[in-house]
């Protein structure tokens, strides 16, 4: 009986989105691949092509609102790699995170060889211990630790941001007509762009002609409401993550701030303008793979600070971007595509 290959990425949708790649080159060399994901990211990682099945866990030493550590939740999940029995495990992380506490966790459940980036030292924990130079965007970085754990991307792989086709029928939704994506929320504070500028975009794209569809989770309904006011077409908590998906790759372009949507437009090929704050690193964090224009101020005074809540009085890297910044940024995407 084959064994699969367990591959791990335990945050959140965008970040399972960006190691979409990875998991291909994993998926390219493995009978099958199992995927170890938090409740933020799996239904992200259901979408990947090349994952077989996805298991569901919130890792407490990952997950911004973390559950206690107790010795059931451990072992429950000891025993439930236990039951998969992976040949081999790859353990994908952001630069600021550890893999050791679920490499102790697969080790402890037999996994025989584990693969992933540690800067600190691994003893016995990792058989490949990957170090990384630069700083290369993200999907590029998980790539990198997939072909040093034998896993490269077969050459007819483009390495480009992907999800599961066909995608749902969402032309009852949004009508038949072109139209622009806006999605003003964000997963934390530090990384929106003002309301009161989304309201305004909203209203310069209208007045320009187009059509514009709002998005957000059941959570932004207040926000997608006063966003898209009278002008838009409010589809906030209106959607499940393929259904979004479909929307995402029927607009001409998306409007963002660097959250999930914005990756997932990428991954379905929609070109996006992206309201990035510095808290991290455009360099590893923009869009992936499509036509992009990143706006906010990179150097502002919370580079680099991964705050969740801005740290500056007035949020200025994203407050100073103006719906006219915006507009000629979506125009401009749209007279490449044409």
């Amino acid at each position: 009986m084959s064994r699969p290959i367990l591959v791990a990425r335990l945050d959140n949708i965008g970040d399972v989105l960006l190691a979409g790649p990875a998991v291909r080159a994993v998926a390219a060399h493995a009978d099958s691949v199992v995927m170890v994901a938090g409740p933020r990211g799996a239904a992200a990682a259901n979408m990947l092509p090349g994952v077989d099945e996805v298991v569901q866990w919130c890792a407490p030493w990952i997950d911004p609102e973390p559950p206690p550590v107790t010795a059931p939740a451990m072992t429950g999940f000891i025993d439930r790699v236990r039951e998969i029995g992976p040949a081999g495990a790859v353990i994908f992380t952001s630069y600021h995170q550890s893999p050791l506490p679920l490499a102790l966790l697969l080790r402890m459940a037999g996994v025989p060889r584990i693969a992933a980036i540690s800067e600190d030292y691994p003893g016995s924990l990792l058989d490949v211990r990957h170090r990384i130079d630069g700083d290369p965007p993200e999907p590029e970085r998980a790539l990198s630790l997939a072909r040093a754990a034998g896993f490269p991307l077969p050459r007819r792989d483009d390495g480009r941001l992907r999800v599961r086709t066909p995608l749902p029928d969402v032309s009852g939704r949004v009508g038949s007509q072109r139209y622009v994506v806006v999605h003003p929320g964000a997963s934390v504070p530090a990384r929106q762009w003002p309301a009161f500028r989304s309201s305004a975009l909203v209203r310069a794209l209208a007045a320009t002609g187009r059509h514009v569809v709002v998005t957000g989770t059941a959570a932004e309904r207040d926000l997608t409401a006063r966003v898209a006011g009278s002008d838009g077409l409010d589809l906030g908590g209106r959607t499940d993550l393929p259904q979004l998906a479909a929307v995402l790759a029927g607009a001409d372009v998306v409007v963002a701030p660097n959250t999930g949507p914005a990756h997932l437009a990428a991954a379905v090929g929609t070109p996006v303008v992206s309201l990035f704050a510095p808290v991290v690193r455009a360099a590893r964090w923009a869009p992936y793979g499509v036509r992009s224009v990143v706006l906010g101020d990179q150097r502002a005074p919370c580079a680099d600070t991964r705050a969740r809540v801005c740290p500056v009085p007035g949020h200025p890297c994203l407050s100073h971007v103006t719906a006219d910044d915006v507009l000629a940024a979506v125009d401009r995407l749209q007279e490449v595509a044409a």
